[in-house]
């Protein structure tokens, strides 16, 4: 928890609860349903917690914001931005619906209400979202095909609607196709800890 307080020192008190939970919470339903690998669950808040928030660093979504998590496991990067953006929706699909009912059950856990979940393939999810956000699910091409249609024409944020991807490693080469719609930000750019050296961000507008 103190990871999160050293990079985001302004939270509300609100936010520090919730985030404090997560841990207990975690712990408990990842001994049930294993959504965190178990050597990795003691990890939690850098590995999961503040990757997550990486997203928060090159964007800060406007009160309405809609966002997509697609793929969301065991709710990254879900729940972590929606802790950070209250006043924003976030929409947590994943095809296996044990993942979900634990994402359903620590954001009970901590009272998140705004986020809603859906147990289903990302190729059904009809609605629009400014944002789609996921955590290395797939191969960006293959990602785009998929959410572009899920992505609103009307804008409301700084940066141009569009996907949002956590991804380790080279990803130059699979960004090659979008080019000039892609932004890859390293997150040792702003995270110290040595487990961001290799992570990036990846933005395509859509």
């Amino acid at each position: 928890m103190d990871l999160i307080l050293k990079y985001f020192p302004d939270l509300t008190e609100r936010q520090k609860e919730q985030f404090a939970l997560l841990d207990g919470l975690y712990h408990d339903w990842n001994a049930k349903i294993n959504v965190i690998s178990r050597k990795d669950i003691d990890n939690l808040y850098e590995h999961h917690v503040l990757h997550s928030l990486g997203i928060a660093e090159i964007i800060r979504f406007r009160p309405g914001t809609r966002v997509m998590d697609i793929g969301t496991g065991g709710g990254f990067p879900g729940i972590p931005l929606a802790i950070m953006f209250p006043d924003c929706h976030f929409h947590l699909v994943d095809s296996i619906g044990k993942k979900i009912k634990v994402c359903m059950e620590v954001a009970q856990g901590i009272g998140l209400e705004n986020v809603t979940f859906c147990h289903e393939r990302a190729e059904d999810e009809k609605a629009k979202f400014d944002f789609v956000v996921s955590r290395a699910v797939m191969n960006l091409a293959d990602l785009v095909k998929i959410i572009r249609k899920n992505i609103a024409k009307e804008q409301h944020n700084a940066l141009p609607n569009g996907l949002i991807c956590l991804k380790g490693g080279e990803v130059a080469r699979e960004a090659e196709p979008f080019k000039h719609h892609a932004e890859i930000t390293s997150l040792s750019d702003y995270f110290r800890e040595e487990y961001f050296e290799t992570k990036k961000i990846v933005y395509v507008s859509l």
